[in-house]
């Protein structure tokens, strides 16, 4: 899972907003589910999003 499978999203957008993209990256490849889901809360993040995001993140592992 890498920066190209969030290109265009709502979660890339916002994590920019909130200047947070490289540390949102950060948690994601560490597998850092608790991180991932407070920097997404913390960009007003709508649960179904998170919830998707999440689910990459398990389809993922150990893939990146």
């Amino acid at each position: 899972m890498d920066e190209s499978d969030f290109e265009g999203t709502v979660v890339l957008e916002r994590m920019a907003e909130i200047g947070r993209v490289d540390e949102f990256f950060d948690a994601v490849d560490e597998d850092d589910v608790e991180r991932v889901v407070s920097l997404m809360k913390k960009a007003e993040i709508d649960a179904a999003t998170i919830a998707v995001v999440l689910r990459k993140i398990e389809e993922s592992d150990g893939e990146h």
